[in-house]
């Protein structure tokens, strides 16, 4: 029996895509925030029979909402989403965790026979998973909580010269003001007694799928991006953004979380806390933001083996341009 064209193409079609499955089958979709990485990733899951594994460090808490950008789900088109919405805003949830449930969910997902795409914008949590981090003891919940009250009263520099005085070779690779890093520093030290520079080189082996990874970056025009950038900024106040702060915060959530330490929320804190106005916390989010895209950019363009595709991911070409890639053969760029 002869074949028509179309039952050619769809056969061709259906072996790429078992290919992909069986000798590729892991893809991370990233880029600046506001380019579409959510939209992109839904239509290429759609074509290569795929699941989300949310790579997004704000997207992993539930109850804030507004700012975070999650797609709906009657926008997910049944492309089912992992590690998305479920970390309560209490916890200061690591990429250390996120890199060891992202393996398991990219391990349950291609017992499936389906393909995992990675897709977010936090560039450390893809290099934690990429290269994972030293085993680094369990959270001491009685220090934290006196570490995160220094931090209240006196701000994160505070935290920054405790780390000098006790660990100056760590305080020197650190950031005054990362003070989620330096406060996992100062943990460890006194849970340890070692400083974590010491510590770092005993990392375990990357989980094997690293080595099938193909990274696959949005880069759109800057001066497009930020425009965007700040009109989902006024619409994020105009939806309601200073109310769903203000519950969590009676609701005795910190304002110094990493949730709502997060762009496009701690100045709404600040402006609850009276510190600052409204106008103002509205245009230093845009800022916030806008700086965040820039070092998202800047981040990615330093890790090795990205693909940049030069625009958003809501446009036809770049989804074209995408797919064109997946189906070829990485060995070949």
């Amino acid at each position: 029996m002869r074949l028509t064209r179309n039952q050619l193409l769809a056969a061709l079609l259906l072996l790429t895509l078992v290919w992909i499955v069986i000798l590729i089958r892991m893809f991370a979709i990233v880029g600046p925030t506001a380019s579409g990485k959510s939209h992109l990733a839904i239509e290429v899951a759609l074509q290569i029979n795929g699941e989300i594994i949310n790579c997004d460090s704000v997207q992993v808490y539930k109850e804030i909402q507004i700012a975070t950008a999650k797609v709906p789900f009657d926008e997910r088109k049944g492309v089912p989403h992992h590690l998305i919405d479920f970390i309560s805003p209490e916890v200061n949830y690591t990429a250390g965790e996120w890199a060891r449930e992202a393996a398991t969910k990219i391990e349950e997902i291609e017992s499936r026979g389906r393909v995992p795409l990675l897709v977010g914008g936090t560039g450390f949590y893809l290099r934690a998973l990429r290269r994972p981090f030293f085993t680094s003891p369990p959270t001491n919940e009685c220090l934290r909580r006196r570490l995160n009250g220094i931090r209240e009263r006196h701000g994160p520099e505070h935290l920054h010269r405790l780390l000098h005085r006790i660990d100056q070779h760590a305080a020197a690779k650190l950031f005054p003001r990362d003070w989620p890093r330096v406060q996992r520093a100062i943990e460890v030290y006194f849970q340890t007694g070692r400083s974590i520079v010491d510590q770092q080189p005993a990392r375990p082996e990357p989980h094997e799928s690293s080595g099938r990874l193909r990274i696959l970056a949005l880069n759109p025009p800057r001066d497009e991006l930020y425009k965007r950038i700040n009109e989902r900024t006024e619409a994020h106040f105009r939806a309601g953004l200073v109310e769903e702060v203000r519950d969590l915060l009676e609701r005795s959530f910190s304002p110094n979380s990493n949730a709502l330490g997060a762009h496009g929320y701690r100045r709404v804190v600040e402006y609850l806390q009276g510190l600052r106005d409204l106008e103002s916390a509205v245009e230093q989010t845009k800022l916030d933001v806008r700086h965040y895209a820039k070092r998202q950019l800047t981040w990615f363009r330093h890790e090795a083996g990205v693909e940049w595709f030069d625009g958003f991911g809501k446009e036809n070409r770049i989804l074209a341009s995408v797919m064109k890639s997946v189906f070829g053969d990485p060995r070949s760029k």
